[in-house]
């Protein structure tokens, strides 16, 4: 794993808007794997404006997000399509939509909507830059501590952890999901390339936890070290004080 200290959120999201706007301009036929959350708020706004200041043809690109809210539609504010739409689609208007892949919340048969999503991602090949935030217990995608190591894309339950973590966007605790769909740590580790932000006093501890600890479903994001291509972005209120206080020489 790369680990770097970046100072701030705006400076790492800045860097990683980068990496991604220079991937689908380098490869036409990309395909990028997204996240969602406060984390990634600045990440899309700069990426948004990097891409109309160059009116980049993105007609080729494919995107798959990690994950959805069961319960929530499309159009409900609190759901990933909605937030993709807002931070990213609506200020870009030009991917293709037949090429935006993003979990159905409200399928009828919700472990069939996760096998076909499962089935999309073998079928277009691995995500050339997987973007992922933490939790912070751990999780990557909505892969809760316990999750199995060779998990895909498939039904979840979300702790109390999570669920508390989330309840700041709803307007009610008993507003917040308590089921998603999400990629597994299988499907996420297909990637050639992944980046990880994490931001904030709050996620210190998990970083710390990803980075000393063996691979353990207690903390899911462990698994990252047995990826070849791992990139941690942080600022510096989310690094750990072991990092912090190393000694150049």
């Amino acid at each position: 794993m790369k680990v770097i200290n970046m100072g701030t959120k705006a400076q790492a999201s800045f860097y990683v808007a980068c990496e991604l706007y220079k991937e689908m301009a380098f490869n036409a036929k990309c395909n990028l794997g997204l996240a969602t959350g406060g984390t990634m708020t600045d990440l899309y706004q700069q990426l948004s404006q990097l891409l109309n200041d160059n009116h980049l043809n993105v007609n080729h690109v494919t995107t798959f997000n990690l994950d959805e809210y069961i319960g929530l539609a499309k159009d409900h504010n609190q759901s990933y399509h909605y937030y993709m739409n807002k931070v990213l689609f609506e200020n870009y208007p030009h991917f293709n939509e037949e090429q935006i892949f993003i979990p159905n919340g409200v399928a009828q048969n919700e472990q069939q909507e996760a096998n076909h999503y499962e089935q999309l991602l073998k079928q277009n090949g691995p995500r050339d830059i997987q973007i992922l935030g933490i939790g912070e217990n751990g999780h990557i995608g909505f892969n809760e501590p316990g999750t199995a190591f060779d998990s895909q894309t498939g039904i979840v339950n979300l702790t109390e952890s999570t669920i508390e973590a989330n309840s700041r966007y709803f307007d009610q605790p008993d507003d917040v999901p308590r089921q998603a769909i999400s990629m597994g740590l299988s499907s996420i580790l297909q990637a050639k390339r992944i980046i990880l932000l994490a931001f904030g006093a709050k996620k210190k501890q998990a970083i710390s936890n990803m980075l000393k600890l063996d691979p353990t479903t207690d903390v899911p994001a462990t698994i990252l070290q047995t990826h070849p291509n791992v990139e941690i972005y942080l600022d510096t209120e989310a690094t750990p004080d072991h990092l912090l206080n190393k000694t150049v020489k």
